[in-house]
């Protein structure tokens, strides 16, 4: 047993993992209404032998701190760059022949009844599928219970990926909102 995965038992949360992992994938991860997200999400990718990346802001990538998050899959985002966002993702996932990228969707802890787009966008210029994974604060439970493949259909994907994240309690209950 590693050493996530015996921190993870010892605070009584239980891994889920039903799906096989694609090589390359945009992880959809929800709710996020905690820093304690973070902290349990990287222990959960880790007691699977997994890496994942993270999107951060490039001040935070300071030394020393810029090795930590690198370390442990930072990936600093420099918003001065005429590129967006999603297009330096894009040319991040086709750089790599192995990359999972994990996004908060409601991009704030805060009640955020409009999910940010990104994650999908993403997912659909680079050719990749999404991991839902969740957080479920009720059940002690985290997991990646289904591999969504994005069609050119986006208002029915969204719905399917709400729908995917009713009845999952957040840390926070009052500040998961899930769109309509």
């Amino acid at each position: 047993m590693n050493l996530s995965r015996w921190i993870l038992k010892l605070a009584g949360w239980k891994s889920v993992y039903q799906v096989e992992e694609p090589a390359k994938s945009v992880i959809c991860v929800a709710p996020h209404t905690s820093n304690w997200d973070f902290i349990i999400g990287k222990l959960y990718y880790w007691s699977l032998n997994k890496k994942a990346g993270f999107l951060m802001k490039k001040s935070w990538f300071f030394f020393p701190m810029g090795c930590l998050f690198r370390a442990m899959g930072g990936i600093p985002i420099d918003r001065s760059k005429r590129t967006s966002v999603t297009q330096q993702m894009v040319e991040e996932f086709n750089r790599r022949s192995v990359f999972h990228l994990a996004i908060t969707p409601e991009g704030t802890r805060k009640p955020n009844p409009d999910w940010k787009k990104g994650f999908y966008y993403i997912a659909k210029g680079a050719g990749v599928p999404i991991q839902l994974a969740y957080l479920d604060f009720g059940k002690r439970e985290m997991g990646i219970t289904e591999v969504f493949y994005p069609t050119d259909d986006e208002e029915a994907d969204f719905k399917h990926i709400f729908n995917y994240y009713k009845g999952v309690e957040a840390k926070k209950p009052e500040n998961f909102l899930i769109p309509e």
